[in-house]
């Protein structure tokens, strides 16, 4: 009886991915949330459309993938239509028919037809849109929610064997880190400090929200209260201009007490530096604090972030240095690695070969994941893997010119990565994410 099950089993799974295949591909020029170009693809698998909106970042790492460009006049210079029409015409023609189901087949055509290092031929836009868009739609053509197949995928990826105790990926609801105040690249004041995050400590998807929009709506009456500017920058976070840095994390420690929680227990407090922006190499390598009127050396950005975690409950740093800085990164891991979670974004920018790199140095202790820097979904979840093999944590992220596609909640959740950023409790393209978490949670509870 156990034979014929197993056999029945081996059966459904073949039925079910024999018959399936790429049957159409197509994609348009949209608009991102800062109002720049970006794509949207939509694959069909049997008849059942999948889409994907590909994001875009103003923060970039020197070794990104390539977003392909057009660079003539419309849209100075920033339009996608190359792109575009790389999806319509070599892409479609050579995926058109493919098996759906072989993720890393299907994303193997799409590098071997680009055929550079850094996905310059087709851009990176034009490949991770249709990889993005065949997962999609392949869960919809298997009548799957998107995290479950996500999930198959990834424990494929996993070489998932139970005989051998390699355990199954469980649904891991993420800590969600929300950006309050902006500054950097992400608004036009003076705050050094890219992202300035809270972090509800609480278990439930829904109670982190709840607490996350108390704490930005109190921020905002803050701010007011004091004459400050409560416009907002890219991803939704409030962008005063500070007389300081520091001014900005007692604000924060400021809004959480006042809306009622204790800082540390209830909510902590996460930094985004994106300390490639600020380091000024033709400044004796001096990272330029400009509200403050400083430059640092990487010595003197360790100790101060030593200084701030022992003031304030910061469980996160992000960028702390520079992308090529090593040297630095690697003494930084030494000296509060231990104290607090030192996030690689720049500085690996998704991509396997530079997470090697940063491991065998014993830079870093965290790893951000954004599907865009690397440009396909089989590469994102080697990067995923290599990282937590070699005890490095993970965050999914979004990019400060993101759509209202919430593809990356899906992900978070599949992978048990435990850990998302999305921008503010505010703006539709953040919030897409954060709701979408909501209805994943309710329909797990069920």
């Amino acid at each position: 009886m156990m034979v014929q099950l197993q056999i029945l089993a081996i059966l459904s799974k073949i039925s079910d991915n024999i018959f399936m295949k790429i049957t159409d591909v197509k994609a348009i020029q949209i608009l991102d949330s800062r109002g720049n170009p970006t794509l949207k693809v939509g694959v069909a698998v049997d008849g059942k459309w999948g889409y994907f909106a590909v994001p875009s970042g103003a923060s970039t790492g020197a070794h990104e993938a390539l977003e392909l460009r057009d660079g003539k006049k419309a849209y100075s210079g920033l339009g996608v239509e190359k792109a575009v029409q790389n999806v319509l015409g070599p892409i479609k023609e050579a995926i058109e028919g493919v098996d759906p189901m072989n993720q890393r087949a299907l994303d193997d055509i799409l590098l071997k037809l680009d055929g550079t290092k850094n996905k310059s031929k087709l851009g990176a836009n034009a490949i991770l849109g249709v990889s993005g868009a065949v997962v999609v739609a392949t869960a919809s053509a298997l009548s799957k929610p998107l995290y479950r197949y996500l999930n198959d995928l990834f424990e494929n990826e996993s070489h998932y064997q139970p005989e051998l105790g390699v355990t199954k990926v469980d649904f891991v609801f993420p800590k969600m880190y929300f950006n309050v105040l902006n500054g950097g690249k992400h608004a036009e004041n003076n705050v050094d400090i890219q992202e300035s995050m809270i972090v509800p400590m609480k278990n439930s998807v829904a109670e982190n929200v709840r607490i996350a929009s108390e704490v930005y709506h109190t921020l905002k009456k803050l701010l007011l209260s004091q004459n400050l500017s409560v416009g907002l920058g890219d991803e939704g976070g409030f962008a005063p201009n500070l007389e300081s840095n520091n001014r900005v994390l007692e604000l924060l420690v400021e809004a959480i007490t006042k809306t009622g929680y204790k800082p540390g227990k209830d909510v902590s407090i996460a930094l985004d530096v994106a300390a490639s922006e600020i380091f000024d190499s033709e400044k004796d390598n001096k990272y330029i604090l400009g509200s403050e009127n400083i430059g640092l050396s990487s010595q003197q950005m360790v100790a101060w972030y030593r200084e701030l975690i022992g003031t304030y409950p910061i469980v996160s740093i992000e960028d702390g240095l520079a992308e090529d800085d090593w040297a630095g990164w690697t003494l930084m891991t030494e000296k509060i690695g231990g104290k607090v979670q030192l996030l690689g974004d720049d500085l690996f920018v998704t991509n396997p070969e530079r997470i090697a790199l940063g491991i065998e140095r014993r830079a870093a202790n965290a790893v951000l994941i954004k599907l865009n820097q690397i440009g396909t979904v089989t590469e994102t979840f080697e990067a995923i893997k290599l990282a937590q093999k070699n005890g490095y944590k993970c965050m999914i992220s979004h990019r400060s010119g993101e759509t209202a596609d919430t593809f990356i909640a899906d992900l978070a959740v599949a992978t048990g990565v435990g850990q998302i950023k999305s921008g503010a409790p505010a703006r539709g393209e953040r919030v897409a994410k954060y709701n979408r978490l909501l209805e994943i949670e309710k329909e797990l509870e069920r």
